[in-house]
């Protein structure tokens, strides 16, 4: 176990709210752990796009979050609180976190860390947890997908979307995707997508109602809204469930609702950020006896865009808003 010898750490930051360019490296204190926290030396750090939406100041942290950007992180844990067992000092850990990832060192609540084993990359582990935890909530518990379901995903080379064709193919999941370019399309399907869409060049829901036969689709994970929502009720087949958990097309939707009462159809979304530590600690215990082995076994593994350096936080930050990407932007930030 490494000591902690200072009060203060390197920590990316920004005075007001704007673009990729105002992040900037500075110095912060280093958080103190509470009771139920564990504080952790950062390897890695997850980029995720609700990063960039406070970046851009519309989605403030939380109270009581720090307001360091970063969901998620890798690393040692070096302190814990005084209701955490001591033996988890100097064991490795990936970690959900309400904020402060971006720094050298990151409090997180005990329940919401996840052992990295021996043989996984502090890298791979830093990509996971914002992913996992919210696909796996959104599709398999609030969309209800089992096995045999299809299940439609936008933004299938996202971070997001990555994690949910891995996930679903594991558990006999039909997977469709739509991607911007042929390119990344390709990528969806050598990552196990039964079908990808290329957007641009086709309306998704004709390619899908020829795909299935008219049947249609069990369950949609939006992370566009706006005007996608009309189109994907009309990709559901019947009971479907339409899950959004990003608006990044706008927050409003026109609906017929008779259209989905004729076909019974679900409508549901959610944040995880603001959700309590409780949920998340049930969360992460689920996800520990279900979805973790497969990638401890190395069974599966989370697809890697780029690493930056943490004074890079800004490029990371450019190329995600580009959608330049696919699978996962994670920063470096002190590799163990």
């Amino acid at each position: 176990m490494a000591e902690v010898l200072t009060k203060t750490m390197q920590a990316i930051g920004f005075e007001a709210p704007g673009g990729p360019e105002v992040l900037s490296l500075g110095e912060a204190e280093i958080p103190e752990p509470g009771p139920t926290d564990v504080l952790i030396r950062v390897a890695y750090a997850g980029v995720n796009r609700p990063d960039c939406i406070q970046r851009a100041g519309h989605y403030p942290a939380p109270l009581g979050a720090s307001p360091i950007l970063g969901l998620e992180v890798a690393g040692e844990v070096v302190a814990v609180g005084e209701d955490v067992p001591r033996e988890l000092i100097g064991q490795e850990v990936a970690a959900l976190t309400p904020g402060g990832g971006y720094a050298e060192f990151c409090r997180a609540p005990w329940g919401h860390c996840l052992p990295v084993p021996e043989g996984m990359p502090l890298k791979e582990a830093a990509a996971l947890p914002e992913t996992l935890f919210t696909v796996w909530h959104n599709v398999f518990e609030r969309g209800m997908a089992a096995e045999g379901d299809r299940l439609l995903v936008h933004g299938g080379t996202s971070g997001i979307g990555t994690m949910a064709v891995m996930l679903s193919k594991a558990f006999g999941l039909e997977v469709i995707v739509t991607c911007g370019d042929e390119a990344k399309c390709s990528a969806a399907r050598q990552l196990g997508a039964d079908l990808a869409i290329n957007y641009r060049e086709r309306d998704f829901v004709e390619a899908i109602k020829g795909y299935t036969g008219g049947k249609g689709v069990n369950v949609v994970l939006d992370m566009v809204s706006g005007d996608y929502v009309a189109r994907n009720l009309k990709c559901l087949a019947e009971d479907g469930r339409h899950v959004t958990i990003a608006v990044l097309g706008g927050p409003t939707a026109e609906l017929n609702m008779g259209f989905v009462m004729m076909r019974r159809l679900t409508l549901t979304g959610s944040t995880l950020r603001p959700r309590s530590d409780a949920f998340k600690t049930a969360l992460a215990d689920e996800i520990a006896q279900h979805a973790w082995p497969l990638f401890t076994s190395r069974e599966l593994k989370p697809v890697m865009d780029r690493t930056f350096p943490l004074a890079e936080a800004a490029a990371a930050h450019a190329r995600m808003e580009a959608g330049e990407h696919i699978g996962k932007i994670v920063l470096e930030v002190t590799p163990l």
